[in-house]
């Protein structure tokens, strides 16, 4: 059987047997993955940079690569297969976007072994992660694939808009063809990074039908937990004003780019770290004898993500903290607070429909996952911002100083109130003489004039030099 870190990372024992997705080993399919997009990227450094147009996110490149090699691929020790690009111009801006290099995609992908994390939900898809902490690479159905394609164009124009964002980042999407069976793929970036441990993973999506984490899940070292699990767990993760405001600012406008798509049944995907604990041992990992590094490409980590202050992300963004947002328990812990929002490519159609209707009749609508986007979004918001995600209060003054100081308090309130009265009236009869003055002085001759205009028929004309308006 497999085993699983702190972290999530999946490490085989001797007599474990090599996973297979639709009848392809991991291995197989790693090599095909890192020979695929080496070729891609590498083809693509020949074509000139231009701006991205419409036809561009439709686009589709495909090479055969055969195992003994060709005149413009490697020989290999796979199967026989053919590689699908998707949108590459489209996928390349992206990347430029985050400040990836075609060199450094590569090295990250292509140079070391790619890591297979353990399943963490339950869509059966295989996930890996590159050596380095940068990108994630996740197999994906026909329909997820497809929807992505035709998410592209809004996709590209809200980046555009707003590079920091909690949404995935995706950076490429791939389709491996091999004995009449297609394997797509996305890579994207990674949410939380292998050198920090994560004392507590949560799966979120703000509904309470089956949002606990099974007895299986509950076993493993690093369990990934649900909805009910985080209220039966914590009383909240408590920020600094401006940090709550920022980071719920983010999920409101991500919520609503997402409603547009009519998507739903995303979650968000959020990971602890107790700074408390960071002296026990194997809270830091060390990767072949390091320290892993921390994440480059920009906008990548959780701090950088949140529409707070540039600067400040900045300041906080160090090798120890990764990235996370500072944050504490309602016990005055510190945290580390690492988050972004996964599972978009659900889109709310007829099935989806159906599925609703159905456990509707069953159970009580509302606490379904599955339900209409706008709802959805409501729904998720609402936990986030009240249940998960809270404002630490300013300090007040505690009763006993009250008490010492009631009399002071007393005095000092009454002095208060008979001099704001005197301000008060003070500042109604400078009132009135102003206005008083300020009306007279649009004819320039006193007051009297004034008066008569009010007093007489409304002819402001009269009294008004005509040069003056």
């Amino acid at each position: 059987m497999s085993s699983a870190n702190e972290n999530g990372v999946s490490g085989s024992s001797n007599n474990s047997r090599e996973k297979t997705y639709k009848k392809t080993t991991s291995s197989a399919l790693k090599g095909a993955i890192q020979l695929g997009i080496g070729y891609t990227v590498g083809n693509l450094t020949s074509k000139p940079d231009r701006d991205v147009l419409m036809q561009d996110f439709y686009v589709v490149e495909s090479v055969f690569l055969p195992s003994e090699g060709s005149n413009l691929t490697p020989a290999h020790h796979y199967p026989d297969f053919r590689f699908k690009t998707y949108a590459p111009l489209a996928f390349r801006y992206f990347r430029e976007l985050f400040g990836i290099k075609p060199d450094d995609y590569l090295y990250s992908i292509c140079k070391e072994p790619l890591i297979e994390l353990s399943n963490p939900g339950a869509s059966g898809s295989l996930f890996y992660l590159t050596s380095d902490d940068e990108f994630i690479i996740k197999t994906v159905q026909h329909k997820e694939a497809e929807f992505l394609q035709k998410l592209l164009p809004g996709y590209y124009m809200n980046l555009n808009q707003n590079p920091r964002t909690l949404l995935p980042k995706f950076y490429g999407l791939y389709c491996i063809q091999s004995g009449g069976i297609n394997i797509r793929l996305v890579v994207m970036n990674n949410v939380l990074p292998r050198s920090l441990k994560m004392h507590y993973k949560y799966d979120l999506k703000g509904s309470t039908y089956k949002r606990r984490a099974s007895r299986k899940e509950r076993e493993k070292a690093c369990p990934t937990y649900k909805d009910l699990d985080f209220v039966d767990m914590h009383d909240g993760l408590y920020f600094d004003t401006e940090t709550y405001n920022a980071l719920m600012k983010t999920l409101q406008r991500d919520c609503r780019v997402l409603e547009s798509f009519k998507i739903m049944d995303y979650s968000l995907l959020l990971g602890v770290h107790v700074l408390d604990q960071s002296h026990r041992v194997g809270d830091v990992n060390i990767v072949d004898g390091k320290r892993t590094v921390g994440q480059k490409v920009l906008y990548s980590t959780a701090m950088e993500s949140i529409q707070g202050d540039g600067k400040a992300a900045e300041a906080l963004t160090t090798d120890d903290t990764m990235g996370g947002i500072p944050a504490k328990t309602h016990r005055d812990e510190k945290l580390l607070i690492f988050l972004g929002i996964i599972d978009i490519l659900q889109s709310y159609r007829f099935m989806k429909k159906l599925e609703h209707s159905w456990k509707a009749l069953v159970y009580d609508g509302d606490t379904v996952s599955v339900h209409r986007p706008s709802f959805y979004a409501n729904r998720f918001l609402k936990f986030m911002s009240s249940r998960v995600f809270r404002k630490i209060q300013p300090n007040r003054f505690s009763p006993s100083k009250r008490a010492r100081n009631s009399i002071s308090a007393l005095k000092c309130s009454s002095q208060e109130v008979l001099s704001s009265q005197k301000e008060e009236k003070a500042e109604e009869m400078t009132d009135r003489l102003g206005g008083a003055r300020s009306l007279a002085s649009l004819d320039g001759q006193g007051g009297q004039h004034y008066m008569k205009t009010v007093d007489g028929p409304f002819s402001l004309s009269k009294h008004v030099d005509a040069s003056a308006i």
